[in-house]
């Protein structure tokens, strides 16, 4: 007798997406946009949306964010749907999804647990799944009483009430414990991640911050030639930071990490979990801000992503706007495009990792950075200590070199450590030009291109 398989795959939610804009707020206008968005969420999450409500509020409703007349068609357009799932834009109070989920009787989730359910599915590392994990519990904890209303069917049985409370509170105190036992493990992985970062300082150092989709681990697959880096058009494809090597001319490297990208209403322990994979952003000697100019609301996104930053502590670095994905704008809008990032972000650049050579530009304002931050020495070194001469021309930028008697001076932009080597070496070492360190121009000052 044969057996029909057993299918483990769980159901696809079928979700109704809600968004409720305040009627003075300027997302009214955007409605569309957001909801698409919050749709990709839901895709990249595996739902599938089969329906959205939307209401423009003066404020929300304490007990409900939306008014009564709303929830009741939202719980109307539920059961002619057979949806499973209702998805709210917008951050929910417990009380608020508690009271919503009782009237409507279909699982309600927020942004925000949406979008930390779609990390927990992406995180590979130890590190990341230790950070989602943490982000999830707190956001979780003020939320426990929603998980226990089946209790409340129970009231009047005798002893029932007790054990009820007695089980909230000991998961109360166990999701308590895994919270210390979690942020005890992360600061660990940060103090491991500060000593990887002290062996890194002879380098320079850039980061790609942006959006998320904006084109971030594109740009570093093709810079750095390598195909192993991941790439996916969906959102949140990169959680964990990943650094490479890149040449960028006149025998020049730096080290170029890619970091998670961002998103509206990001939750905050989420940022706050994220802090220490974040901290290779706030070590790096140029910050990156990729935008997808193909985007229809770039500028809200860029403007979500320097909120982000500032949250981060991250306002005073170096910061070089970078308009991905040009090869996605039509040729009709391009040169409005130009003229309106001009304005807006004087110095932006204009690439694709797409088009051949459509990263050159990118490469020459990294390898002036880099150039910036290094000082032109005068270096004289004994003619006969040729190991020392070629060290100088292995590990830095001769710009010049002539012969003094038993002397050789060289004209030379080298690093720190290199310096210290030379002094130790016996090599005398001058400083004819120092650095011009960009470290303190202000937030949405591109960085002055070649």
């Amino acid at each position: 007798m044969s057996r029909e398989p057993i299918n483990l795959t769980p159901p696809i939610e079928r979700a109704i997406l809600v968004s409720a804009p305040f009627k003075r707020s300027s997302a009214k206008h955007t409605v569309d946009e957001h909801l698409e968005e919050l749709g990709r969420l839901a895709d990249t999450a595996g739902a599938q949306v089969i329906g959205t409500l939307t209401q423009q509020l003066d404020r929300p409703h304490p007990g409900t964010y939306l008014g009564s007349g709303k929830v009741e068609e939202l719980k109307l357009r539920i059961q002619e749907l057979g949806a499973t799932l209702v998805i709210f834009d917008d951050e929910l109070s417990p009380a608020q999804g508690k009271n919503i989920e009782q009237i409507v009787r279909t699982r309600v989730m927020d942004r925000a647990e949406l979008i930390l359910d779609i990390f927990a599915t992406r995180a590979r590392s130890s590190e990341a799944r230790m950070q989602v994990e943490l982000a999830q519990l707190e956001y979780l904890l003020p939320r426990l009483t929603r998980m226990w209303t089946h209790l409340e069917k129970m009231r009047g049985g005798i002893g029932m009430r007790g054990p009820g409370e007695t089980q909230l509170e000991t998961d109360r105190r166990l999701i308590q414990h895994r919270i210390r036992i979690l942020k005890e493990r992360l600061a660990d992985v940060e103090r491991a991640r500060e000593i990887q970062r002290q062996g890194r300082h002879a380098h320079f150092r850039v980061a790609l911050v942006g959006y998320t989709n904006a084109g971030k681990s594109s740009i570093l697959r093709v810079m750095a030639g390598d195909g192993d880096v991941f790439v996916e058009d969906r959102l949140f494809a990169t959680l964990d930071p990943l650094t490479r090597e890149v040449p960028v001319g006149d025998g020049y490297t730096v080290l170029l990490t890619d970091t998670v990208g961002f998103i509206r209403k990001l939750p905050h322990h989420l940022v706050a979990s994220f802090r220490a994979t974040l901290a290779e952003a706030r070590e790096a000697d140029l910050l990156l801000h990729v935008i997808d100019a193909s985007h229809p609301a770039w500028e809200e996104q860029r403007d979500v992503v320097d909120g982000v930053l500032n949250e981060l502590g991250l306002a005073e670095r170096p910061v070089a706007y970078v308009m991905n994905k040009m090869d996605a704008v039509p040729e009709s809008e391009q040169g409005a495009m130009r003229e309106r990032v001009a304005n807006l972000m004087p110095n932006s650049l204009f690439v694709s990792a797409i088009a051949d050579g459509g990263l050159d530009g990118l490469r020459r304002l990294l390898l002036d950075s880099l150039r910036q931050q290094r000082p032109v020495l005068e270096v004289r070194i004994p003619a006969a200590d040729g190991r020392l001469i070629a060290e100088v021309h292995r590990d830095g930028e001769v710009l010049d070199q002539e012969a003094e008697e038993d002397v050789i001076v060289l004209r030379a932009r080298l690093d720190e450590r290199s310096i210290g080597r030379l002094r130790q070496a016996g090599a005398r070492v001058k400083v004819v030009q120092s650095v011009n360190r960009p470290s303190g121009m202000p937030r949405g000052t591109a960085v002055p291109l070649p």
